[in-house]
Parts: structure tokens; C-alpha cells; sequence
């Protein structure tokens, strides 16, 4: 779920990121996390959450907006299979999106809730929602997600088509249900993190150089409306993306040996 930033942020944001494409750091993230995988602001404290992806600890970190960790949280219970995206409820809960499958060999896929990381502890457990896809389709990879009216609405990592499941936010076992799929335009169409903003009348998809912007669709079938492909200025390993306003998002990327490791602001008008 998407989440309104503080008056400081939004103001660079609006000053600085009016140019078309143009992404504006904001921050370093901490060099220790080479592999964040997502980034999400609840609607109860001004922290961004992040978490690295498959072959890192099962840690929830907390982020202060010069990107310093200031929380950091083990989830007990469970491992770091590959988590690759974070969503937030209205009352500040956590959930993160253990569903990476790159070898398409997952038959189970599952989605943690950490309740009210902002005052927990250094170690938590975490409770489980696990979900099967339909049994005639076949494995799928999954990178993003995000939970609206009570609900994950999770999308599959593929050049051929994206396709878009529902789960219930409802600890225990679920079977998935597949609600549509669309063929995204452009070279590369590999979905890795997603949102919608509070108002629930825009969705955004991201990918490595550019957004989809997702606005004018029935009900929660949010591939049925108004599909625009907006380009960065800027090629790199993006991996999370998180409304802050209206028209306003976050976005972290993967670091590497030249570039990125970046916290970005990106405007949507």
C-alpha cells in the first residue's frame, strides 16, 4: 500500500523531479546492502523499509530519509528464500513478498507479516500467508506485489506476458486467483516491484528503465484501463518502488560495481 512522505521530502520532490524521465537521488543507501530488493513507507512513521533478495539474511531494515539504517530486524522464523518486494496495511504492519523464483521450480510461494516493525524488537516472527497458483498453470516467477482493499495483488516476472494473481490477506494457505494478464511494450518487460497510491486509482509496474503507469481500470482488473510506458533517463538495476503522493515515488536500485545503491524520487506528471 502506498503512504504519504513527510512535508521536507515531498518538497525536494516537487522542486526537483519536474523534468520528463528524471530520477533525483536523495540518498545513498547503506553500502552493507548490495541487493535491496524493495522499499516501503507505512502510514505510521516516516521509516522506509527495505529487504535484499535470495542469498542475503532475513532481515527487515529501516532506513531514515538519509538512507541510515536505524532498524534492524530479524524475522526468526523464517528464511530469506527470495523476498523480493514489501507492502504496508493502514495500521503500519509490514509484509513482505517471499516469491522470487528464477528457476521456476516453486510450487509454494509466501508472504510474511511483520507486525508493527517500528516498535518491535531486534527479532520478531512473523506470521504466514502461503499461496499455490492454480493447479493448470504452471510455475511462475514473481518480483512485486502490493496489498489493496484486503487483498496482495501479485504480478509475474516474464518477457512473454504479465500476469496478475489475487490472494487473500488471510494468514494460512490460499490458492491464487488469476484475474488477467497483458503483453507490456518495450524491449524489456520484466516487472520487478509494483504499487498503487492511495486513492487506489493509479498503479505502477517498474522495470529497469522505465514505469508503467496503470490508471481507468475496472474493479481490480488493473490491466482493463489506461496503460502509459514512461522511460527514465537513467539505466539500472531498479528493483522497488513506492507512491509517497499522488504523483510522487520512491525507488532504490541494486548497487554494482559503477552504479546504483541509490534511493530516487521520480514524479509522474
Amino acid at each position: 500500500m502506498s503512504h504519504y512522505f513527510n512535508l521536507a521530502i515531498l518538497s525536494i520532490l516537487l522542486t526537483s523531479s519536474c523534468d520528463s524521465g528524471k530520477l533525483t537521488i536523495l540518498a545513498d543507501l547503506p553500502t552493507s546492502l548490495k541487493e535491496t530488493s524493495a522499499i516501503e513507507k507505512t502510514s505510521t512513521s516516516n521509516t522506509l523499509w527495505v529487504i535484499e533478495d535470495a542469498g542475503n539474511k532475513n532481515h527487515l531494515y529501516g532506513l531514515n530519509s538519509k538512507g541510515d539504517i536505524i532498524k534492524d530486524i530479524s524475522i526468526a522464523n523464517i528464511q530469506n528464500i527470495d523476498w523480493e518486494d514489501l507492502t504496508s496495511d493502514a495500521k503500519g504492519n509490514i509484509y513482505i513478498g517471499d516469491f522470487g523464483n528464477n528457476s521456476k521450480k516453486r510450487k509454494s510461494f509466501a508472504i510474511y507479516k511483520v507486525s508493527n516493525p517500528n516498535n518491535a524488537g531486534s527479532s520478531v516472527n512473523a506470521e504466514v500467508v502461503t499461496f499455490t497458483l492454480p493447479d493448470d498453470m504452471k510455475s511462475e516467477d514473481f518480483e512485486s506485489f502490493f496489498l489493496y482493499n484486503d487483498a496482495f495483488y501479485i504480478f509475474s516476472k516474464t518477457h512473454k506476458k504479465c500476469k496478475l494473481f489475487k490472494v487473500p490477506n488471510e494468514i494460512g494457505n490460499h490458492v491464487a486467483s488469476y484475474i488477467s494478464d497483458i503483453k507490456l511494450k518495450g524491449k524489456h518487460t520484466k516487472v520487478t516491484s509494483a504499487d498503487i497510491s492511495d486513492d487506489g486509482k493509479t498503479v505502477v509496474l517498474l522495470n529497469h528503465n522505465r514505469l508503467w503507469k496503470l490508471t481507468d481500470f475496472t474493479s481490480d482488473d488493473f490491466f482493463s484501463g489506461t496503460i502509459e510506458s514512461v522511460e527514465f533517463d537513467h539505466d539500472s538495476q531498479k528493483e522497488g518502488i513506492n507512491f509517497i503522493g499522488p504523483n510522487n515515488v520512491l525507488i532504490t536500485d541494486e548497487k554494482t560495481k559503477h552504479e546504483g545503491g541509490n534511493l530516487y524520487s521520480f514524479s509522474l506528471d
